[in-house]
């Protein structure tokens, strides 16, 4: 039995309903459809919504992996429904910055020219007043996660200075610099 899987998801604050294989969600900043493998069935009792694998699903390794996942995207959709996802970015180095405009940010990053980022849809960001702290929000979680990764790949923090573009709660693991030998 699959150790994710079997997890209720908490359904509070978020209208579900179950037709079959299409699981409808709607909460307060999304909304959406999440439809289910034939193996697995979902089904709502006291606010609270299980997945199980059907009758003619057989248990198998297959099924618990196939189960977990579905249960954990399925539950990410349900919270970011109710409450959008957040991530926020710091921007290290002299003069490094972001702007945000629309959907739209522009990035000073060192190079000899700016860079010009454009948000995928349903993502939105704002910075702080020094432009260093980036705060990205989104329903959808791995969109989140990939417009995250495309902006730290613009600059990666670098291991003697740690200057770039680095999640706020990521540690990068600084090295020594050289020294001065006598």
């Amino acid at each position: 039995m699959s150790k994710i899987g079997r997890k209720p998801i908490n359904v509070r604050g978020v209208q579900v309903s179950v037709a079959g294989q299409k699981v409808t969600y709607k909460g307060t900043s999304a909304a959406g459809v999440y439809e289910l493998p034939e193996t697995l069935k979902a089904e709502v009792k006291d606010s609270v919504l299980f997945i199980q694998p059907s009758s003619h699903g057989a248990r198998s390794k297959e099924i618990n992996r196939i189960w977990g996942l579905h249960r954990a995207l399925l539950s990410n959709c349900v919270q970011g429904s109710r409450a959008p996802f957040e991530q926020q970015l710091e921007i290290v180095g002299l003069g490094f910055k972001a702007a945000v405009s629309g959907k739209k940010i522009q990035f000073s990053l060192g190079y000899s020219h700016k860079i010009d980022f454009i948000l995928p849809e349903g993502v939105s960001a704002e910075t702080d007043k020094t432009g260093q702290l980036l705060t990205l929000r989104s329903p959808n979680r791995a969109q989140i996660g990939q417009a995250c990764s495309n902006i730290k790949a613009l600059r990666p923090p670098e291991p003697y200075k740690g200057t770039g573009v680095k999640l706020k709660t990521e540690i990068i693991f600084r090295k020594a610099g050289k020294t001065k030998s006598s």
